[in-house]
This record gives C-alpha cells, sequence and structure tokens, in this order.
C-alpha cells in the first residue's frame, strides 16, 4: 500500500498561483501513477491532471490545460500540481491519487482507475 498525504492548498485571489503537493509513503513511489483530481461543493469528482510512473507522460483536463502543470520527484516520493491563473471555478477540495496498476505508457484520467486518495486540501480562490 501507499498512503498520500496532501499539501499547499489555501485561499487565493483570481490569477493567483499555488503550489500543491502530495507526499507519498510506503512502497516503492516510482511505481505509481499519480493523478490529482478535484471536487467542488454539489459536483462529482473531476479529473485534473497525472503523471506517468518516470514522469514522462503527462495528461491534463482541458479546464486546466495551459494553466496546472504536474510534475513528480520520484527522489522525494512527491507529486506536485503547481497551478497559476487560477479562476473561481477552480476553487474545490483537490485530491491527490496513485495507482500501480496502469502501464507506464498510459494516462488514465477516471477515479475509479486509481486505488488508492489522499484525504484531500482546499483550494479556494476569490473573484
Amino acid at each position: 500500500q501507499v498512503q498520500l498525504v496532501e499539501s499547499g492548498g489555501g485561499l487565493v485571489q483570481a490569477g493567483g498561483s499555488l503550489r500543491l503537493s502530495c507526499a507519498a509513503s510506503g512502497r516503492t513511489f516510482s511505481s505509481y501513477q499519480m493523478g490529482w483530481f478535484r471536487q467542488a461543493p454539489g459536483k462529482e469528482r473531476e479529473f485534473v491532471a497525472a503523471i506517468s510512473r518516470s514522469g514522462g507522460n503527462t495528461g491534463y483536463a482541458d479546464s486546466v490545460k495551459g494553466r496546472f502543470t504536474i510534475s513528480r520527484d520520484n527522489a522525494k516520493n512527491t507529486v506536485y500540481l503547481q497551478m497559476n491563473s487560477l479562476k473561481p471555478e477552480d476553487t474545490a477540495v483537490y485530491y491527490c491519487a496513485a495507482d500501480e496498476k496502469i502501464p507506464a505508457w498510459i494516462i488514465r484520467t477516471t477515479s475509479y482507475d486509481y486505488d488508492y486518495w489522499g484525504q484531500g486540501t482546499q483550494v479556494t480562490v476569490s473573484s
């Protein structure tokens, strides 16, 4: 198993930036595809971004493409989500997710593809 702990959320004005971190412990971090999802009040959890085991392949939701960047540091067992040009509609609880079954050449974008989840971190963007 792997344990995931997110950090870096907070309150920011529209147009601002935040960097989320997700620290993993447990089994070999580099064996896991990592993803970020978010859930706004009254809405379903949605895909934000994902990164392959080596970091060589990434995927993004259309709503964040060009504004958010996912990266990972396998030596530090950490995945990051750099969020720029934030909008009020980015307000949500952001969750880190991991799965070791996803092949290295595929980016999975649905929540049920990921077995392990963090507790979430709140991001609030004011207008």
